[in-house]
């Protein structure tokens, strides 16, 4: 439309004219100086009129007129108009100082002032410090001239006036950004100078106007097909939110043009389809598949089509880019450190210690983001040595509802939803939804931000839910007053198209798109096709050798011996450059002895050793958790920490680094003191590297329930899921000593409980040989299935739970270790069968009461049963009638309510299967010192006596 056209169809609405003028010019005036204190039926007016350009068609805004008019009067009553240059007097001279914390709270708090909600629902907050009167400046002050040369907006000295209609400009329109909390001053700057220099205005030229424009097209298209073709389905809607669609392209076309060729998605259900068909580049046809229950169903168990993964290789400008899509669950944000430790992986790969190849973006809600503790435990990863990602792009999608019922007194103790990133100094640009300009150019600075600084960045995209929580909602029923506004909201993409056809870019061209799409929506195709088939890159990892695996499949993890005393000599030997302290010289002097074989290997050193040869035989270590390089017990030292140090960051050797000249890196770290985020992390990681060996590594064992929704959503279930298969391996010291309700069992039952479908190994090692087998049996196999292990805490220095070297250069891993004592075989009555630390109690048990008729069966993996192994060793013993499981830990806990079936399952007929252990209780240890003593005598003794309570005969 012309600007002759706009100026006719303005003037022919007399009530603009006439005798309603000055009403119409103050009411217009009140608008620029504040959008909210107008009725909304002005604002949308107004609001209107600022597509329009200027009649010298630049972009240049409006600014009130009536500052200007009353400072001229002010001068004209002190006796001139003339401008006044800041003189050196004392007032001048406050004034000065004024002007610079009048440019600093712009920079620190003008967000609080921005325009920011697209459904205008709020009066603008009162902050004193961003009224000029505040200072002590009046009307005679605005055409006074200041010294602004420590800002960028491109003048040296600007009069007040001017100077406060670009602070405005800059940090109240419809971006407002936060920064200033940073403690690096040349961040500051940075941020400082990209905004200022464009008074946070985009200038887009026609063809990007009309990209953004498409974008909300094919957004708001795939919602509103998907509405009326699967009516009342879930879908978890985009609508009212569609610059997000916008700000993802953007993101990835730059990225791509600064060398980026990897990006790793992680988001909820919100929007999730419509990304996966208008950023992912999903065939529609392939998603309208789902709704119709046509697609393939291959899984064993499946999952929701918005909660599916997906990747795909696309083209940008700088290059291809590789999209990856995380499958994830709907218990929201626990996504976010999976993500970050598949990034980290890429990144290893790629040796791209920076992240510039390879770019996490997290998609949030605005609720989820503040309120989920999750987040907190991964933005303390970011600037960690082990699990830093060379910055993360955030993006909130912020309906600002949280869920249907909040009210937003309730919604959170902080002014934004994303405070929560002040903890890392990460800078937030919040942005209208409604202004699709802005979001794009907040997406471009927040990457160019994360790109030089290899910081977290974080993009507020402030919008609306057109609709319920999902399809069957009803939102209206608490939220009256917000859905009577969204239901008058005609639509970003409408707002846009017409701002668009105001400046003169076609009156169709908005209807024209639609009709594209909804055509290529009806063929199930893209209205145009980036992605590009058969691209791979040398980065790509090959799956398919760990596809279609038996857990049975053998694997040889015994090591000739001249390589053992080989590997033994590398990882004892000391550097005289480190002096280590005297209990650990002891520890590696001990193991140099075992190396030699000249006493039993114990937990420490078959450990090391197992570590040792896989990094000599090419596979990678990576081990975290908190106190992991010394180990919770003091049993591991694998990091030597010089003791005549003269610098708190130097002076460690890590003698796995140093077994051979091509080794595969080992990596050892302590990690913050959190089990969600970490062991999410470490997951995330081996679901994208199946030649890592990846541990995560508990303190205790019994804290691992802090990150119980990994274990349940992801490592137990995400093969089932979504056909990911990983190698996790997660190690959890588990023993009853006396040490209390949180230091003595890491819950075998609920991974007991949890284990079906072959999904993971359970296993409770409790030699030194077999924790060398088992860990690379782990890498050695094809099988990639997460491993739990149920490592000890005393054994780590019991005599009894070492093994001769010949035991590492020969054999294997024994599911089910048999007597190992010579008894008459047809002389056993029973035989007893356990796992773990008990074993070694029994045993010693039976030496003091010469029960001889006796025999003890340790089950070494719980799951998957091995059925074969323990009726070979069952069988040997023809004559024993009765059977008794014994557990340490109480009757409703550890695996007995799972063993029982198994181990019944392998008797003959007329055989009894009885239990010893604790008693059921509610805590799954006492804390008590004798009390556990007593329990511990009881569960021994009964053992070899009488059964009492629950008998399973056969």
């Amino acid at each position: 439309m012309s600007e002759t056209n706009v100026y006719q169809a303005y003037s022919g609405n007399t009530y603009l004219f006439g005798g309603n003028a000055p009403y119409v010019e103050e009411m217009y005036e009140n608008y620029l100086a504040n959008p909210g204190s107008v009725p909304d039926s002005w604002r949308e007016y107004f609001d209107a009129l600022q597509h329009v350009p200027a009649v010298d068609g630049s972009n240049a805004k409006d600014v009130p007129h009536l500052p200007v008019i009353n400072a001229f009067a002010e001068r004209a009553k002190a006796g001139g108009t003339k401008v006044v240059m800041a003189s050196e007097t004392i007032e001048m001279g406050r004034k000065r100082t004024a002007v610079q914390q009048l440019i600093a709270a712009y920079r620190n708090v003008g967000q609080r002032w921005a325009d920011l909600d697209p459904l205008k629902r709020t009066e603008r907050p009162n902050i004193p410090d961003l009224d000029p009167a505040f200072y002590g400046f009046t009307d005679a002050d605005q055409e006074t001239v200041f010294d602004t040369s420590n800002t960028f907006f491109g003048k040296s000295n600007m009069s007040l006036r001017e100077l406060l209609n670009a602070l405005r400009e800059t940090y109240c329109g419809t971006l407002g950004a936060e920064f200033m909390y940073t403690s690096e001053m040349g961040e500051k700057r940075w941020w400082q100078e990209k905004l200022e220099s464009i008074r946070s205005k985009p200038n887009f030229n026609s063809d990007k106007k009309k990209a953004i424009l498409e974008r909300l097209t094919a957004a708001e298209g795939l919602e509103r097909y998907l509405h009326t073709k699967y009516v009342g389905q879930k879908r978890f809607s985009l609508e009212g939110g569609e610059s997000f669609i916008a700000a993802m392209d953007e993101l990835i076309q730059q990225a791509g043009l600064k060398g980026v060729q990897e990006v790793v998605i992680g988001m909820a259900h919100r929007g999730r389809l419509n990304v996966l068909v208008n950023t992912m580049r999903k065939l529609p046809a392939d998603l309208f598949a789902e709704f119709d229950h046509t697609a393939p169903e291959e899984l064993p168990s499946g999952d929701v089509k918005y909660h599916q993964g997906f990747s795909s290789d696309v083209s940008t400008l700088g290059g291809p880019v590789h999209l990856s899509l995380a499958f994830n669950p709907s218990h929201l944000e626990i996504v976010n450190p999976v993500v970050e430790g598949s990034v980290r992986a890429r990144m290893d790969r790629r040796a791209d210690p920076h992240g510039k190849q390879v770019l996490p973006v997290l998609v949030h809600g605005d609720s989820a983001f503040g309120g989920q503790g999750v987040n907190q435990e991964t933005l303390a990863l970011a600037q960690t040595r082990g699990y830093t990602t060379g910055g993360t792009v955030h993006i909130i999608v912020n309906n600002q509802i949280g869920f249907t019922t909040s009210d937003p007194r309730d919604m959170r103790s902080s002014v934004f939803c994303t405070d929560i990133v002040k903890m890392v100094e990460a800078p937030v640009l919040h942005v209208n939804g409604d202004d699709p300009e802005a979001v794009v150019l907040a997406t471009q600075l927040a990457l160019d931000y994360r790109m030089a600084f290899s910081k977290d960045v974080v993009i507020d995209i402030v919008c609306f839910r057109k609709l319920g929580h999902n399809e069957q909602d009803t939102p209206a029923l608490t939220q009256p007053l917000m859905y009577k506004k969204i239901a008058a909201h005609p639509g970003t993409r409408k707002l846009f198209a017409d701002k668009l056809s105001a400046q003169g870019l076609g009156d169709a061209l908005g209807d024209d798109m639609v009709k594209a799409y909804r055509a290529a929506l009806d063929a199930g195709k893209h209205t145009d096709d980036p992605v590009l088939t058969n691209f791979k890159t040398k980065f790509t990892v090959d799956w398919s050798p760990f596809m279609g695996k038996k857990w049975t499949d053998a694997g040889d993890t015994a090591i000739p011996m001249s390589e053992w005393k080989r590997l033994a000599e590398k990882i004892t030997t000391i550097p005289a450059s480190v002096t280590p302290h005297q209990l650990v010289k002891k520890v590696y002097d001990d193991r140099a002895a075992m190396g030699r074989g000249d006493t039993p290997v114990d937990w420490g050193m078959g450990e090391h050793m197992a570590f040792a040869s896989l990094v000599a035989s090419g596979y990678p270590v990576r081990l975290s958790g908190e106190d992991s390089g010394r180990g919770t017990f003091t049993h591991r030292h694998a990091v030597i920490h010089d003791q005549k140090r003269e610098k708190w960051d130097t002076g460690s050797y890590v003698a796995l680094q140093n077994v051979a000249e091509n080794q595969a890196p080992f990596v050892v770290i302590d990690s913050i003191l959190s089990e969600e985020a970490v062991l999410a992390f470490e997951y995330g990681y081996a679901s994208n590297d199946p030649n890592t060996m990846v541990i995560w590594e508990a303190q205790f064992g019994d804290f691992a329930n802090g990150a119980q929704v990994v274990i349940d959503q992801f490592i137990a279930s995400g093969e089932v899921k979504w056909g990911r298969v990983n190698g996790l391996t997660v190690m959890l010291p588990h023993g009853y000593e006396g040490q209390g309700p949180e230091h003595s069992s890491a819950r075998l039952e609920r991974f007991m409980q949890l284990a079906a479908d072959t999904n993971m190994q359970i296993v409770q090692p409790t030699t030194a040989s077999q924790i060398f087998h088992v860990l690379r049996r782990q890498m050695v196999r094809d099988l990639r299935k997460p491993l739990i292990i149920f490592t000890p805490k005393s054994l780590l220095r019991n005599k009894d739970a070492t093994s001769p070297v010949s035991e590492f250069t020969k054999g294997s891993f024994q599911t089910i270790i048999p007597e190992n004592k010579t008894l008459k075989a047809d002389k056993v009555k029973r035989v007893l069968v356990c796992s773990g630390k008990v074993y070694y109690d029994l045993v010693k048990k039976r030496e003091e009461l010469g029960a001889n008729d006796v025999a003890i069966l340790r089950a070494e993996q719980l799951y998957p049963f091995p059925h074969k192994a323990f009726a070979s060793e069952l069988k040997k013993y023809p004559n024993a009638t009765e059977l008794v499981w014994t557990q340490d830990e109480p009757q409703n806990q550890g695996a007995w309510f799972f063993v029982q079936h198994y181990i019944h399952e392998n008797m003959t007929a007329g055989q009894k299967l009885g239990y010893s252990g604790r008693a059921a209780s509610a805590s799954p240890a006492v804390g008590y010192s004798h009390l556990h003593q007593e329990q511990q005598k009881a569960l021994v003794e009964g053992a070899f006596g009488k059964i009492k309570g629950f008998v399973l005969t056969k």
